[in-house]
């Protein structure tokens, strides 16, 4: 909003060109949702009290557990608020990157908040019906998918050798210079993604269906909408079940988001991009201030949510930090990087298949169901053996940090 009306003034207002940096936007976003989830975070936190938004605790054996009855919770709000409101301010809001994801965060933070009030004021512990949720994510997965796809403004750019460049469409280029260097910038509109690890790393999802021949490419979005559905699906899963214990969840997707955000910043830098020989995403540099704005709100409800909470998420937070995770990573096109900048959220999911899986199987073969874990998803477990819940989110933080960066040394280990 600020960007665009400092725009309309032109150079009529002292200093409102460094709203033409990226960086300087970034910077106030995080700042601003600072200041928005420590100030106004303590506000909301008050009125869930008064209006008893308590959380109902399940007595499963865990020391200190039953001490967090009646905390508030749906504090998800204050992430929420928080992220959106800097993100209004500060971003190009025509910028269809900004737009996707204000449509994740309001479309799963309001499924987040119908489960969550379900239980709360309904008293109905079950919340929303899985199914409703799982329609929902797919219906996310669907928009993104299809807009990532198809929308115009959604390519990517890389360097070709000038002997390619001129047998190629002029209008399919983008000519940049340099240091007197000249760049020859292909435009593709295409679902191609990055794989960890490899040199030559781009992956084309119709190479999907090469299996059955070239007439079946065609239909390579119905494959790239299923995947983008999995993923939100699945990360949306793992960050709701990560949060178990107090900061957890909180400061793990601050670490994840810390990264992306640097993977954004990068992709979406011409000069960063070609320096670093990866798929350049115009457009996709704005992502910073809109990840800014999530890292400080993640930051500031952490001072409230660390041990011992005063607030807790719900779901209200956990399936919108998720699901924004999610489409962060498909936008920037390092999807293939979530089983390890994930890496806690994905232990934490498997831990619980697993746990499921194995206690149906020996049921079904002994009479009687056996566990791999004491208990799941895998932060109980830890808590089973007595390890204070403080020490298992300082060290799945650590766990986290080392995940962060390896993604981040991907760009060039190679």
């Amino acid at each position: 909003m600020l960007y665009h009306l400092f725009q309309w003034f032109g150079d009529g207002v002292p200093g409102s060109g460094v709203f033409n940096y990226i960086s300087f936007r970034a910077a106030m976003a995080v700042f601003v949702s600072l200041l928005i989830s420590l100030w106004w975070g303590k506000g909301i936190i008050n009125l869930l009290r008064r209006m008893q938004v308590g959380e109902t605790v399940r007595d499963l054996g865990l020391e200190g557990q039953m001490k967090k009855q009646g905390t508030p919770t749906m504090g998800g709000l204050i992430i929420l608020s928080a992220t959106l409101i800097p993100t209004l301010l500060f971003a190009k809001l025509d910028n269809i990157y900004i737009i996707l994801l204000l449509i994740t965060t309001v479309w799963l933070g309001f499924i987040g908040f119908v489960d969550d009030y379900i239980k709360v004021f309904k008293k109905d512990k079950r919340g929303l019906a899985g199914k409703f949720k799982v329609v929902g994510q797919v219906g996310l997965g669907i928009i993104i998918g299809a807009t990532v796809y198809f929308h115009p403004d959604i390519r990517t750019r890389v360097e070709v050798p000038e002997v390619l460049a001129q047998q190629l469409d002029p209008k399919d280029l983008n000519i940049t210079e340099e240091d007197g260097t000249v760049h020859w910038m292909l435009n593709r509109k295409s679902p191609n993604t990055t794989i960890p690890f490899v040199k030559d790393n781009e992956f084309n999802y119709s190479s999907l269906l090469k299996p059955f021949g070239n007439e079946a490419r065609k239909y390579t979005w119905v494959v790239y909408i299923l995947a983008v559905i999995f993923i939100i699906t699945a990360v949306s899963n793992g960050a709701n079940i990560t949060d178990g214990i107090d900061g957890l969840a909180t400061g793990t997707s601050a670490i994840i988001v810390m990264a992306l955000g640097i993977l954004a910043y990068v992709s979406g830098n011409i000069i960063f991009s070609q320096y670093l020989d990866i798929m350049y995403i115009p457009g996709s540099g704005e992502l910073a201030v809109f990840i800014g704005a999530l890292l400080g709100a993640c930051i500031g409800f952490l001072w409230y949510n660390a041990h011992p909470a005063e607030v807790f998420m719900g779901d209200t937070g956990s399936l919108a930090l998720g699901g924004i995770i999610a489409t962060l990573a498909i936008l920037v096109r390092k999807e293939l990087l979530i089983p390890i900048l994930c890496g806690v959220f994905l232990v934490e999911n498997l831990s619980v298949v697993m746990q499921v899986s194995y206690f149906k199987w020996t049921k079904k073969k002994y009479g009687e169901g056996r566990r791999i874990f004491l208990m799941s998803p895998l932060h109980h477990h830890f808590q089973k053996k007595g390890i204070h819940e403080s020490k298992i989110v300082s060290r799945f933080w650590i766990v986290g940090v080392m995940l962060a960066v390896l993604s981040i040394v991907t760009l060039k280990l190679r």
